[in-house]
């Protein structure tokens, strides 16, 4: 989109800060801010809403819809296959519908709005011994409403199912404006819709007659695997699974309807938990033993290989935890919950003992609550230790989220692998092991046009080896534009019709969230690097940035989107979310305004951008960054190096001064302490002198010693 903003866009936010009481951003800092998420994509949005509850978000939709305009619903911006980047008016939820409306200990639901951070609603829960099952790995950031959106597991799928498996109820609101409660319904309930007529009427004949068109078919295309995310949950409308229209729009990706606010499942979660860790020679061989580690009922059963490992060590990740894994090449992380010590004991006796009874006897490491954490935190960085291997080429999503069933997922992998050696690539393994899920990045070459090519073929044959196995394209992360053009080798086109004709039926000029799992962008369009992508080359750095391939340039690569710096207490990654909720002042935000900067479509000034200069502003150059991102995003000196150029030939702030040169001030100081603590603290002249440094007012300056 051409800068600045189209007449029609400037019309469009100026009627929308008419009409809403949230924020209402169209600016280059903004759209640059929401250009992508944490996948390979890239699509500068319209502009970006940040609705303060349920009226805005109707309102922000009437008016879209009367400039005919797309929209398209964020929590986190995490998802990794390009679902949360479009050409389009993004609706932020994270910022202020972020409330749990309710929670019923005795009915085991909660109610919450979209923007709600998972951790928010599990600390709640665990007040009544109860929590929300699903928890992927960003679950101290992660929003309900992405969850939903996605369909997201994560390590306790294993013990309450997918998010479609927890969702009772949703309050959605359609492009067109219907504004509604959808849920299980039964034969007579829809009857008594459908006859009364209606937008809602018409939809919901339009659902039955379409679940009555494709029932046989989606009984038999679809796997029956715990982890089966890829296509639309259209099995919810069948009878026997209760016509459930709300979890018949999980996982729809923002394509069919917004949600306002979701009444969600609670289940038991377990007092008392114990990590058994399982050393194997390799992790196909631990894979292998996934069936017989099931048969012992875990609440969690995950796993990752020595590569990742190795990557962790090249990188300084996490490397004073890695002696608590036992010895191996592959590793089981087994969790086992239990409502007593003594069930506990119990249950973790048996699978220990009849481990040490097995023809290939694992090495087995058991852990107290320190170093169970320490070892999740292995478990939970692969995503971003992965990403950028030292001394190795970048690895990226693309094939990163597949599933099968676990009584095969050993040798799905090793086919899979097979498949690596043809094209080249290579690649860490961790994930969801115990419900067939497995992760991976690879070193695929997004940067040419033979490269990306490659790439295609080899998606193509990884789907359909996949399919082969009965498995699905994806496991928790969602189709979005990186699988959606694949689903037809999954369903075949009888089904992929059906996905279209429901998406319709709620969506019938095609606005939400368009190019996004049904008639999809092609998968190697709106890359966000690509061939086209050429930095700009703006003069020589102060900093050498030695461990980014391409200097500088390659530095503003380094994040990935993983969204660890959105993390709202804990870790020291990032003081000025944790105060202002705003992504510009993330790790993530500030690194994605910079890469944008180089890009030069839509932040222009090089430099000199303000916007840039801004969100840089409440960096306190602390370093935590560094050490807390995992892929290590360095803003302390990436900021040093753009102020730097920022204030060529300008003055700066008088605090640069003041605070700056603070060495030889103090030096100076030091001569006369007296006659400077006068000045400093004088009741006339202390306000002046803190004026003239711009120092606050509120502040004392400290008292040099006599």
């Amino acid at each position: 989109m051409p800068e600045p903003a189209t007449a029609q866009a400037r019309a469009l936010a100026a009627a929308l800060r008419r009409e809403i009481r949230g924020e209402v951003r169209f600016d280059r800092g903004s759209r640059a801010l929401f250009a992508t998420d944490g996948s390979n994509y890239r699509q500068v949005p319209i502009g970006v809403v940040f609705p303060r509850d349920a009226d805005d978000v109707v309102a922000t939709l009437a008016r879209c819809r009367q400039d005919g305009v797309p929209v398209l619903a964020r929590g986190a911006g995490t998802s990794l296959a390009g679902q949360c980047c479009n050409v389009a008016v993004v609706l932020d939820f994270s910022r202020h519908m972020n409330r749990i409306v309710g929670l019923d200990p005795e009915r085991r639901v909660a109610r919450v709005q979209p923007g709600v951070v998972l951790d928010r609603l599990r600390e709640a829960a665990e007040a009544h011994r109860l929590t929300y099952g699903p928890d992927p790995a960003t679950h101290a950031y992660c929003t309900l409403g992405g969850m939903i959106g996605n369909n997201s597991c994560g390590v306790h799928a294993l013990m309450a199912g997918k998010t479609v498996d927890n969702v009772e109820a949703l309050e959605v609101v359609t492009y067109d404006g219907l504004r509604l409660w959808v849920g299980p319904t039964d034969e007579r309930r829809l009857e008594t819709i459908i006859r009364a007529g209606g937008r809602q009427g018409e939809l919901y004949a339009g659902l039955r007659d379409l679940r009555d068109r494709y029932a046989a078919l989606i009984r038999a295309r679809y796997p029956r695997i715990p982890r089966r995310v890829s296509g639309y949950n259209l099995e919810e409308l069948l009878p026997e699974n209760g016509f459930h229209v709300a979890r018949a729009l999980v996982g729809t990706e923002s394509t069919c309807a917004l949600t306002l606010e979701a009444t969600v499942r609670l289940v038991s979660s377990p007092q008392y938990r114990r990590l058994v860790v399982l050393g194997y020679p390799d992790f196909y061989v631990a894979a292998d033993h996934v069936p017989e580690i099931l048969r012992y009922r875990p609440v969690g059963l995950e796993g990752f290989d020595d590569t990742l490992t190795r990557y962790m060590r090249t990188i300084g990740l996490h490397t004073d935890k890695l002696h608590l894994l036992p010895d191996g090449g592959g590793w089981l992380l087994v969790e086992i919950g239990a409502d007593s010590a003594e069930e506990l004991a119990a249950r973790a006796e048996e699978l220990t003992a009849s481990l040490q009874r097995a023809t290939l006897r694992p090495h087995i490491r058991t852990y107290d609550a320190r170093q169970e954490q320490a070892v999740w935190q292995i478990r939970e960085s692969g995503l971003g230790a992965t990403a950028l291997p030292s001394g190795e080429l970048p690895n990226w999503e693309g094939w990163e989220d597949s599933a099968v069933d676990p009584s095969r997922i050993g040798e799905y992998l090793r086919d899979l692998k097979r498949l690596w050696g043809k094209y080249g690539y290579h690649g860490a393994w961790y994930g969801h092991v115990g419900q067939g899920c497995v992760h991976t990045r690879n070193d695929f070459d997004l940067g040419s046009a033979e490269g990306i090519r490659t790439w295609r073929r080899y998606l193509e044959e990884a789907a359909d080896l996949c399919v082969a196995y009965g498995g699905s394209l994806s496991g928790e992360h969602g189709d979005g534009q990186q699988r959606g053009e694949l689903l037809v080798r999954m369903f075949g086109e009888e089904l992929v019709d059906a996905f279209r004709a429901f998406k319709r039926l709620w969506d019938p000029t095609g606005r939400m969230n368009p190019g996004k799992v049904v008639d999809p962008n092609p998968l190697d369009a709106d890359l966000r690097l690509g061939p086209g992508y050429r930095p700009r080359d703006l003069g020589p750095t102060h900093f050498r940035f030695p461990a980014d391939r391409d200097g500088f340039a390659g530095a503003m690569q380094r994040c990935v989107g993983v969204g660890r710096c959105r993390r709202e207490s804990g870790g020291t990654m990032c003081p000025s979310y944790m105060v202002t909720r705003e992504e510009r002042h993330t790790t993530r935000g500030r690194a994605r305004l910079l890469f944008e900067m180089l890009q030069g479509e839509v932040i222009v000034d090089g430099w000199r951008s303000r916007e840039v200069k801004d969100a840089l502003d409440l960096c306190v150059s602390c370093k935590g960054c560094k050490g807390d991102c995992p892929v290590s995003v360095d803003m302390a000196t990436y900021k040093a190096e753009f102020l730097s150029h920022y204030y060529r030939g300008r003055l700066r702030p008088r605090t640069a001064y003041s605070i700056g040169l603070i060495y030889w001030a103090a030096r100076a100081a030091a001569k006369a302490p007296w006659l400077v603590n006068a000045l400093t603290h004088a009741p006339v002249l202390a306000p002046a002198v803190k004026w003239a440094g711009g120092i606050a007012q509120e502040r004392e300056i400290p008292r040099f010693a006599e």
